[in-house]
């Protein structure tokens, strides 16, 4: 039987997930604070904190987004999207759930360059009689 599960998150792959979480965090905040503004006309407190809040996770979200894009050598539409993310509603959730899911919040797998290989398949053949 084969184990399917993906690798360990690496460090910027963990920061990603924690940042994506608090991004959705700060929206449900923000949306509870606007229903309270505009439909219950209760208080103004929530859109006032979680709007606040949410911008901050808003734009943290972003640049860890750019960050995490580089490191873990995401293409330009796997970044794209996950910048986009950001925009509708607890999009990062799935996003992130995606990206884990693919083995993209892991560590990027060093592949030799084909000039190692053939010293590595050299020093092989060195050593056999």
């Amino acid at each position: 039987m084969s184990d399917s599960s993906p690798a360990p998150l690496s460090p910027v792959g963990r920061v990603y997930a924690i940042v994506a979480f608090v991004e959705a965090f700060t929206w449900a905040g923000l949306l509870v604070g606007m229903f309270l503004k505009y439909v219950t006309e209760t208080t103004e407190a929530g859109v006032w904190l979680f709007g606040r809040l949410h911008g901050a996770a808003f734009v943290v979200y972003g640049l860890v987004t750019i960050y995490a894009a580089v490191k873990l050598r995401w293409g330009w539409g796997r970044a794209f999207v996950a910048l986009a993310a950001a925009v509708p509603p607890f999009t990062t959730l799935l996003v992130e759930w995606w990206l884990r899911r693919t083995g993209h919040l892991s560590a990027p797998t060093e592949s030799a360059t084909p000039a190692e290989a053939d010293s590595t398949t050299d020093r092989a053949a060195q050593r056999t009689p």
